[in-house]
């Protein structure tokens, strides 16, 4: 299979990168002569100058010496530009061709996945519990709007486009295509506002998860006939544009509103469009009359201005189950397919299409707590403050009545009381799943949660039982380490419990990868996230709650991404699974969701992970103590030594003057700011995992992804523990996913760029020890696994990476040359071209991003 893989790659994807690229480079795109048949020069003097050890201003300025001499300042400046915006395009080609060969360049096999997994259910003698699995398991793929998915509606448009020429074979419509892209600007002149991402998300939604989703349910139930119930949960999706406040503090209630009315509208949209094909097909007497009903209530919905609703659930739901009765007794069930399907969707999607989650910060939550009882002083008791943690939970979660929370000025504290209104809005709008739960950020424990308990009875339930899931989030070390005994806390209290009992005693718990590895490193933060989930799940079955995790990813290794449904894979029977819930974020959503066969492809991973391990016992997702105990030594020791390097003085220094952290900020790629609070210095707490992870990505070191992982396999290796580390590798799923997604970041990096620092007298050393580990990360984890080179095991993987790190290596050499050019200016060069150089580095920063697919 790999074999087969690389072949196709090569054929599918190089060769043709190959011919269409050269057709690229001759187009007429620029007003400097010959800028794209100069690139592949670029490109050759980039390659060969990092291999000899040249500084980025070496190979720039030699080959310009070489091909432009006669060039000025400002005229290599708008040549360098040019560059810049022939890689980002030739980046889209890459995607298109991934994309036009993603069933050959990827092991497609989710139609035999489903049938392989009936058939051992059969021999297994537990074919009967998976009708049962199937109303209790459930995935959501929840989306979120980083800095990181910047592509203008036009330009997707272009890339879509793009993609279905070369899968047809037209090269000449590729080509007229390739020069629009060409001419179509990627830049954005303004930042997003916050409601521009959720538009550009629900695209998405309705233009690939919609279709994808509809098509997985339809291959199970072809497998499993009657498995999927009218209530079945199986696929649903979220959505965190417009409702989360802590990543994006530019959400307001009003944005909150618009987009759960646009979700509606666009789920409308697509439930016209295929009632109106039901409508060609179900011709019938006594059929088409009710389907030609239900075209006129969702076009007049379509065509309300106003925004008023015109069919309800239930009605649609009363409806289509008479429309497939009268299908089945009247007209020998014929088309019946197309009906069921369409119901399928209907029961997944309602009237919300994704749930809209708020979020917000704990600190910003206790802060408004505060205001809220300082103008309401009987909200609490007097010795409030000296009762213990245990005593003040229960004191906050009696809390009831209602506030008037208009007589505040302050816009955070209003917008934070009033999101608790609109969540209810939106459930009388699109249903109690349109938006349902609330996220603490940094919560610290129960009484962050019984705080927002408390507000959400005062500013909207009143006395009310509430129709709301509360939702701690732990991300740092010390709060995951703690995060058990936090829902105990929650668990015995009484009040609580009779909350649970109203939510089905379900209780979900959201775990953050991005945070947590900031804080404590690669290898640190994934197993303390392993531990707090065990953790979390005996005291939840103690209790008799099902514990929903919600595990907060990103797109590198470094937040969480990588394999994913390997880490599923992975949860041992410590672990409650009957739902996985994630999120998808930036342009991992584009690269893994991007088109229909991508998401058929992912959503359907997700979904086997979690049936086969859920069904099925695998020796090789439970650790053993023995097992327990290396890794633990393994995570306690990459910890300290990646503490050591934070804790270094000028660990934020060198963020700060030797990387692109503070471009994200600067650059309009998203409309969020790039830390959290109003300080003007930059303290580490402050800093946003995105553009954390983001920098090191851009300087091509991945820090976040490996640092300390050598160091720690290095010690075992000193203490005799080699084999068993080999043993673990091969016999644990968690160690394994572990060091192969640890692996895709070190195939991402490139020192080279970077080794010109090693001479720099205030930053030598400071690279020399990064640059050391990731050499001895590289060597061990290759030690440890078996493999020649890096990802062995994943071929499709491998080359893709070494296709678009050649292509965006120029891109690379550009922005490190504007960093250091930068520098000169900064510290004594009066170079009237500094504004330049910055804008220079902050339109580096898109291709690199895209490039990567899940850098940040």
């Amino acid at each position: 299979m790999s074999e087969q893989i690389r072949k196709s790659y090569k054929e599918l994807v190089e060769l043709k990168y190959q011919l269409y690229n050269s057709l690229f480079l001759t187009l007429p795109l620029d007003a400097v002569e010959q800028t794209g048949l100069l690139l592949p020069l670029l490109q050759e003097a980039c390659s060969k100058g990092f291999a000899n050890g040249l500084s980025p201003v070496q190979i720039v300025d030699g080959f310009f010496n070489d091909h432009n001499a006669e060039l000025n300042e400002e005229e290599r400046i708008s040549f360098l530009f040019k560059v810049i915006q022939y890689v980002e395009r030739q980046i889209v080609l890459i995607d298109a061709l991934e994309e036009a060969a993603y069933n050959k360049i990827h092991r497609i096999g989710d139609s035999n996945k489903w049938r392989q997994i009936k058939e051992k259910a059969e021999r297994k003698g537990v074919d009967g519990e998976i009708n049962k699995l199937f109303d209790e398991f459930g995935i959501r793929v929840v989306l979120t709007a980083h800095p990181t998915q910047f592509y203008p509606g036009r330009v997707l448009a272009i890339c879509n486009d793009l993609m279905h020429s070369i899968t047809n074979g037209d090269v000449g419509l590729s080509r007229d295509l390739l020069q629009q892209l060409g001419k179509t600007p990627f830049y954005r002149k303004v930042k997003p506002s916050a409601y521009d991402e959720a538009m550009s998300l629900i695209w998405y939604l309705a233009n690939v998860f919609y279709p994808a989703a509809g098509e997985v349910l339809d291959r199970l139930s072809e497998n499993f006939p009657g498995a999927i119930s009218n209530h079945s949960r199986l696929i649903t999706m979220g959505f965190w544009p417009g409702g989360d406040r802590d990543g994006n503090p530019f959400v307001t209630v009003n944005t909150t509103r618009k987009v759960a009315k646009r979700l509606r509208a666009a789920l409308v949209f697509n439930y016209h469009k295929e009632i109106k094909y039901l409508k060609r097909r179900l011709s019938f007497k006594g059929i088409y009359e009710k389907i030609h009903a239900l075209d006129e209530l969702m076009y007049e919905e379509i065509s309300d201005a106003s925004g008023n609703n015109n069919i309800s659930l239930d009605y649609l739901k009363k409806e289509l189950d008479d429309i497939e009765t009268i299908l089945i007794n009247e007209h020998q069930g014929l088309f019946l397919d197309k009906l069921q399907s369409f119901k399928r969707k209907v029961s997944i999607f309602g009237f919300f299409f994704a749930s809209i989650d708020v979020r917000q910060d704990s600190r910003v939550i206790g802060k408004t707590f505060d205001e809220l009882c300082k103008v309401n002083p009987t909200i609490l008791p007097e010795n409030y403050s000296e009762l213990s943690e245990t005593e003040q939970v229960d004191v906050l979660l009696n809390v009831r009545g209602r506030v008037d929370f208009s007589v505040f000025d302050d816009e955070l504290i209003k917008d934070t009381l009033e999101s608790f209104s609109v969540i209810k809005e939106i459930q009388e709008l699109n249903g109690e799943q349109g938006a349902h739960r609330y996220i603490i950020s940094n919560c610290r424990g129960p009484v962050d949660v019984a705080k927002v308990y408390a507000m959400a009875h005062l500013c909207s339930w009143g006395n009310s039982p509430l129709t709301l899931d509360i939702v701690p989030l732990f991300e740092t070390i010390d709060d995951l380490k703690y995060a058990g005994q936090a829902m105990s806390v929650l668990y015995a209290n009484k009040t609580y419990t009779v909350h649970l009992h109203n939510r089905r005693l379900r209780q979900t718990v959201m775990l953050g990868f991005s945070d947590g590895t900031k804080d404590g490193g690669y290898f640190m933060a994934n197993w303390s996230i392993y531990r707090a989930k065990e953790d979390i799940s005996l005291i939840s079955r103690k209790h008799e709650v099902e514990v929903v995790f919600f595990d907060g990813r990103g797109g590198p290794p470094a937040r969480g991404g990588g394999n994913t449904h390997l880490f599923y894979a992975a949860m041992g029977k410590n672990i409650d699974k009957k739902q996985i819930q994630l999120t998808v974020q930036g342009q991992t959503i584009s690269s893994q969701y991007g088109i229909k066969e991508a998401a058929v492809h992912n959503i359907g991973h997700l979904l086997t992970a979690g049936i086969e391990n859920n069904l099925f016992k695998n020796p090789a997702a439970e650790i053993s103590d023995y097992q327990r105990s290396l890794i633990n030594d393994i995570s306690e020791c990459s910890y300290k030594k990646y503490e050591a390097l934070k804790q270094h003085e000028l660990f934020m220094p060198f963020l700060e003057h030797r990387s692109t952290l503070k471009y994200y900020g600067l650059a309009n790629i998203g409309s969020r700011p790039t830390k959290r609070g109003g300080s003007k210095k930059l303290e580490f707490d402050d800093l946003r995992a995105i553009p954390f992870v983001g920098a090191w990505s851009q300087l091509k070191q991945n820090v976040p992804g490996f640092f300390g992982v050598g160091t720690a396999l290095k010690e075992q290796e000193d203490k005799g523990n080699l084999k068993e580390c080999i043993e673990l590798y091969n016999s644990s799923i968690f160690f394994k996913t572990l060091l192969a997604n640890s692996m895709q970041s070190m195939s991402k990096s490139n020192f080279d760029i970077s080794r010109y620092m090693e001479n720099d007298p205030v930053y030598g050393q400071f690279w020399k020890i990064i640059y050391d580990e990731f050499i001895l990360s590289k060597q061990m984890v290759l030690k440890v696994s078996g493999y020649n080179e890096l990802l062995d095991d994943n071929v499709r993987s491998q080359m893709s990476i070494g296709l678009r790190e050649r292509v965006v290596l120029p891109l690379l050499s550009i922005q490190q040359f504007a960093l250091m050019k930068i520098h000169e200016a900064q510290e004594g060069g009066n170079n009237k071209y500094l504004s330049e150089y910055e804008n220079m580095v902050m339109r580096s920063l898109f291709g690199n991003i895209n490039a990567s697919r899940n850098s940040v």
